[in-house]
């Protein structure tokens, strides 16, 4: 069968664009080379929906009013919303049952890593999504938990990660020994979700893995290679404290009764932290910069409470890119400011986060209060409203409900299937 390489999709645009269908895009509008040509073994009628709805969301109606979704926070709330009904209605997620706990099928609900923990205990308790028949299915999970790797296969001050990828190199070996699925795509339609720091690197000892699978991960840094904008998922850090009240604490003063311009506290680890505590760590009122948050000053007002009293609320990168407190900041109505270069952000096919968050670039730590004095209040006003708009879409719940982080998640996972889609 001859084929071609395919278009790739763009949120970004009017919905029946031709910049849709533009090859030289990727999702967000960035210039991208060419994707990979995707030679499959055989078709099934899963690729036939795949085309279809490829087509479909180029074309997407026009959205003027939904009252769900806040059109300003999309990058194109038209294609988002065509994408997201085809995704419900037709696909099919199948889950191995192969692999043993507690390494397979045993989710971690606590802790700064909970997402992809979250995101097995949802998916694997599904009945919209998951089929039994893998000869329906559009996208096939790989249910392991990078956590669950560091726990039982680290050895600790052995500064390796060779065993945990020699496990998953094995566990590849056999699903595409044992089953027919990986070996018709090579991958392609395969997806984990991983948000320790180390999920990445563990892809390293199987070339198909670490190029053609669907890799969701906290960790989506450009710079080392791994990362791949356009087929891969940026997965937001999610820090869950108590696992039966996910949303304990959510909310935050109103924008015009926070008195802290700025906050950070948190461990000095990585390259950037220590620069931003060199900078303002003490030196400034309006910048709340600290290492640990010291005992008196939590004697009056703790982590929490500061985030909820701030304008701003500094998301700086630690030992890697990503950080839990973007999204605490989010749900505690606080604007994110993010400091890490090579950072995709979460839900980047779909969300416009310039309308709700700051980027500021690490070289310019030094100038961050010049940065943020410089927005207008009413420009803070407006992406203060709209972080309490985006929340809903990075909320848990136990029963999953449309569009919150859960969807969101399995929505751009879906996104890229769909993008990947080879035009006969």
């Amino acid at each position: 069968m001859c084929r071609r390489n395919p278009p790739l999709l763009s949120m970004s645009g009017p919905p029946t664009s031709s910049s849709n269908v533009s090859g030289d895009l990727d999702m967000s509008g960035h210039a991208a080379p060419p994707p990979k040509r995707e030679i499959l073994l055989w078709s099934t009628a899963a690729d036939e929906e795949l085309l279809y709805a490829k087509k479909e969301i180029v074309n997407a109606p026009l959205v003027t009013d939904d009252p769900d979704l806040y059109a300003p926070l999309f990058l194109n709330v038209s294609i988002f919303k065509r994408s997201y009904e085809l995704m419900e209605r037709l696909l099919k997620v199948f889950i191995y049952h192969d692999g043993a706990k507690p390494i397979f099928h045993s989710p971690e609900l606590k802790g700064i890593y909970a997402s992809e923990g979250w995101f097995m205990k949802l998916i694997e308790g599904n009945q919209n999504f998951v089929v039994r028949d893998p000869n329906r299915a559009h996208l096939f999970y790989l249910p392991y938990s990078s956590r669950q790797l560091e726990h039982n296969l680290y050895v600790p001050g052995s500064n390796t990660l060779e065993p945990l990828s020699i496990f998953v190199k094995n566990y590849i070996d056999m699903i595409s020994a044992k089953f027919p699925y990986w070996n018709r795509t090579k991958g392609a339609d395969h997806f984990f979700v991983a948000c320790h720091d180390w999920g990445p690197y563990t892809t390293k000892l199987h070339d198909e893995l670490r190029r053609n699978t669907i890799k969701a991960l906290c960790n989506a840094d450009l710079s080392e290679g791994v990362f791949i904008r356009g087929r891969d998922v940026s997965l937001p850090e999610t820090f869950v404290r108590s696992p039966r009240r996910p949303l304990r604490d959510i909310g935050g003063k109103p924008a015009t009764e926070r008195s802290i311009l700025a906050f950070f506290a948190g461990q000095m680890h990585g390259r950037v932290r220590p620069i931003l505590l060199q900078y303002w760590g003490g030196k400034d009122t309006d910048m709340r910069i600290y290492g640990r948050l010291p005992r008196r000053i939590t004697r009056r007002m703790n982590y929490v409470q500061h985030m909820k009293s701030s304008k701003y609320c500094i998301c700086p990168m630690g030992y890697e890119v990503n950080s839990p407190r973007i999204v605490e900041a989010i749900y505690y109505e606080c604007i994110p400011v993010i400091i890490a270069d090579n950072f995709v952000l979460p839900f980047d096919d779909a969300l416009d986060w310039s309308t709700f968050s700051v980027v500021v670039p690490e070289k310019d730590v030094p100038r961050l209060k010049e940065i943020l004095l410089r927005i207008p209040e009413s420009r803070y006003i407006t992406m203060q409203s709209n972080v309490k708009k985006v929340q809903k879409h990075f909320l848990w719940h136990a029963k999953p409900v449309k569009y919150d982080i859960f969807h969101m998640i399995l929505h751009s996972v879906w996104f890229s299937r769909v993008n990947q889609a080879q035009i006969q």
